[in-house]
């Protein structure tokens, strides 16, 4: 890609040369109201495409400094993402703990329960008796 771009610019730069040597004549431009500059083509042309290319470069650099600092505030949210998914994974796993210690608790109530569900049954009979 960036042999193309060379290849490009050198074509550019060549054009530019040969339309130089054949334009040598002055001539004037002028800049703003009441200001004139009378040079000639060549130069006045080397001059406008010189600040063309400034332009580019700067506008390049204004893009470039954007998707920086995009990229490093996208970076900082992915950076929090992880952060809260760890803290939330560590959760989990205390959670799952607790359970894992409780279990044997919530083991021994089931025949309990069982119990005070039959007798509540056998009270419910004697009453519709």
């Amino acid at each position: 890609m960036r042999s193309l771009n060379f290849f490009f610019i050198f074509l550019i730069c060549l054009a530019l040369v040969l339309f130089s040597i054949e334009n040598t004549e002055p001539v004037a431009i002028q800049v703003i109201k009441g200001v004139q500059v009378k040079a000639p083509l060549c130069v006045e042309l080397i001059m406008a495409a010189g600040l063309g290319a400034i332009l580019a470069w700067l506008f390049s650099l204004w893009s470039r400094m954007q998707r920086t600092i995009a990229s490093r505030q996208e970076l900082r949210q992915v950076r929090e993402k992880q952060q809260r998914i760890q803290e939330l994974e560590q959760n989990i796993e205390r959670y799952k703990a607790e359970v894992e210690g409780k279990q044997p608790l919530l083991e021994s109530a089931e025949p309990i329960s069982l119990e005070i569900a039959a007798i509540e049954g056998t009270t419910a009979e004697m009453t519709a008796n």
